[in-house]
């Protein structure tokens, strides 16, 4: 049962005794001690009352004028553009993909370059022999880079062979699953040794001045294995996206205590490695001479990068009383669903009869809630049989009420457009388009929008 802790504190200096004297042992006063009756203490309490007994930690100001973290630039500049900037020390970085994407090649082309450059990188593989690594990179062109190679997946061994001497500037955990910490029992990957193996590792990281990157296996549903805390625990997690079967790669980072979550870095898998892509529009973008129904241009924007996709659509007329189908591939199909219910309530436009498909060519995925105006442009095209003008992008938020919505970053998207040789712009009526070096045309809803493209006045 628990009891009531009584103490005596010294009304004059506010020392605490367990026991009752004349004499304060602090200040020498007399009589000044008074009883206090303290919260009630159980057997548990008593143990682990935390308020006493540690060592003091050093507070520093938020306006303490000390020196910023070192960001370390790996040469990769689409990793660079993802990152924010580059590694940062003293950091732990997290990164997940499917198999076979190129995760443990795209982090061998960034160790071999910061080595080159003089940093000290340690590439750990716990999949794959040391031996298999060097293979890798001497097929890659990067065999002459003084990256320290080893297969472990002990991390007290780890950690005690890159803590001796200098430590690593860089150091690459590939992958965190098949690591395991004799300081608890289970498998490599179960998720108390995956929580334990990664506290480990950036706790070096925190204490040590060591970047640390891990490799993460993910699963059928794309998301990263193991616990969820794994991710909270990490300062950025970068995913790496992309079809197998397509040229390109996207690294996107989906969390960074150092830098924005809206820049990607694209890349395409070669024979000798993965390559940055510049201008990701060119992967995008098909190859047409004259117009073709059902296909608009849509300016989509990745962080403050513009990448232009094509928006493709097809309708097929079916029989009465056959059941349409709707498939889309690269966009929301709940968002399809809107924009054909706005435009057969607002516009008159009957897709009741008619499959639609929708496709974002190149694999790639549309999130940006501009392109509807682009896959209404795409939708009305392939109804009506009408071609969009080869020359000429959409884009534009659509309202349930029929009403389309200016967007984010026009005139960027309208620059970049124009760079590539586009003259025509279907855009929002509010949309600020100062500078533009096009042909834009503005609609307030998407009924007039559907007359222009109808040539309905």
């Amino acid at each position: 049962m628990a009891k009531p802790q009584k103490r005596y504190v010294c009304q004059s200096c506010g020392s605490v005794s367990h026991r009752w004297a004349g004499q304060c042992g602090d200040c020498s006063e007399w009589n000044t001690l008074v009883e206090d009756a303290g919260a009630a203490v159980t057997p548990f309490s008593a143990r682990h009352n935390l308020q006493s007994g540690g060592r003091a930690i050093q507070l520093s100001g938020l306006d303490t004028d000390v020196a910023l973290p070192e960001r370390m630039a790996t040469g990769i500049a689409e990793l660079d553009r993802a990152l924010g900037g580059g590694f940062v020390e003293a950091s732990a970085t997290l990164i997940g993909g499917d198999p076979g994407i190129g995760k443990s090649t795209l982090l061998l082309q960034a160790a071999a370059k910061l080595a080159l450059a003089g940093r000290r990188v340690a590439y750990v593989s716990g999949e794959e022999a040391a031996d298999q690594v060097r293979l890798r990179a001497r097929r890659l062109g990067l065999g002459n880079a003084p990256v320290q190679l080893a297969a472990a997946t002990s991390v007290r061994d780890i950690l005690t062979t890159v803590g001796q001497g200098t430590v690593p500037d860089l150091l690459i955990i590939d992958s965190i699953q098949t690591m395991h910490s004799d300081l608890i029992e289970g498998a490599p990957g179960t998720v108390s040794q995956v929580r334990a193996a990664s506290g480990e590792l950036i706790r070096f990281a925190k204490e040590r001045g060591t970047a640390v990157v891990l490799v993460g296996h993910v699963t059928k549903d794309g998301a990263i294995a193991g616990p969820r805390v794994l991710e909270h625990m990490v300062d950025t997690v970068l995913a790496f996206e992309g079809e197998r079967s397509h040229l390109y790669r996207i690294l996107r980072a989906t969390k960074n205590r150092f830098g924005g979550t809206d820049e990607i870095g694209v890349f395409a898998m070669e024979t000798g490695g993965l390559s940055e892509v510049s201008n990701p529009s060119s992967l995008f973008l098909t190859s047409r001479d004259e117009s073709v129904t059902g296909t608009v241009v849509f300016p989509a924007l990745e962080g403050t990068r513009p990448v232009l996709v094509e928006v493709q659509a097809l309708t097929v007329r079916l029989a009465s009383g056959a059941t349409p189908r709707r498939a889309v591939v690269g966009w929301d199909s709940g968002r399809l669903a809107m924009i054909l219910a706005v435009l057969e309530a607002r516009c008159g436009l009957s897709f009741s009869s008619a499959e639609v498909y929708l496709n974002i060519a190149g694999g790639y995925r549309v999130q940006d809630p501009a392109a509807d105006l682009a896959v209404a442009a795409a939708l009305v095209s392939a109804l009506s049989e009408r071609p969009v003008p080869a020359d000429a992008v959409a884009f534009g938020e659509i309202a349930l009420s029929g009403e389309v919505r200016p967007v984010a970053h026009g005139a960027l998207r309208l620059k970049e457009a124009a760079k590539l040789g586009f003259g025509r712009a279907l855009v929002p009526a509010k949309q600020a388009a100062e500078g533009a070096k096009m042909d834009v045309a503005s609609f307030a809803s998407l009924l007039r929008f559907v007359d222009h493209m109808l040539g309905r006045g």
